[in-house]
């Protein structure tokens, strides 16, 4: 069911976004809400909005929960989904010293094929500033980020650049932790 609702959804159909947004409303599972959340995520509709400030709402005592939230924000298609995420990194279900948070917000991000690896290369500068900043507190979460890069020999031409970039950069920084240093070492090699 929520196979082919998503699916669906990829119709920009009037109809499929009331099923949408009718199933986040009336689920009685927190699979089917996660379904329609997560494919309402992907959609640039005002639904989108109200579905996820809903569920904030009912589930910001719930850190679990919010894990979830925070990810299929980060997973979305939407082409402001960086800008999204920075936002989040400031957002009160987010705390830079919680791993459980770093994987579900910036882990999850680097895993979203479409807006990670957007031609730019924001998101691989994005990606390299948490890095840096996580590493001075945990350095075996900030190791686990930097392996969204260790296969950046095969992409083309102008992503491998970029990313690159990124780990010269990493590696460039002052008191970089072993675990880090390791890593894009073995990563660049």
């Amino acid at each position: 069911k929520n196979t082919c609702l998503s699916y669906l959804m990829e119709l920009d159909d009037p109809g499929v976004r009331r099923l949408c947004t009718e199933q986040y409303r009336t689920a009685g599972n927190m699979t089917d809400v996660m379904a329609s959340l997560a494919n309402l995520a992907h959609a640039d509709w005002p639904e989108r909005f109200d579905a996820l400030a809903d569920f904030y709402e009912k589930w910001k005592n719930d850190p679990l929960v919010m894990d979830k939230w925070l990810s299929i924000q980060a997973l979305s298609r939407l082409p402001d989904t960086l800008e999204t995420v920075k936002a989040l990194t400031r957002h009160p279900a987010f705390n830079i010293k919680n791993p459980n948070k770093v994987r579900a917000l910036i882990g999850a991000f680097s895993a979203n094929a479409v807006r990670f690896h957007d031609p730019g290369g924001e998101g691989y500068a994005f990606l390299a500033d948490q890095v840096l900043a996580v590493d001075p507190m945990n350095p075996q979460i900030a190791a686990r980020l930097v392996a969204a890069f260790t296969m950046w020999k095969r992409y083309d031409e102008n992503r491998k650049a970029l990313m690159k970039k990124q780990l010269d950069r990493i590696l460039g920084a002052p008191k970089l932790s072993k675990d880090v240093h390791e890593l894009a070492t073995k990563s660049l090699a």
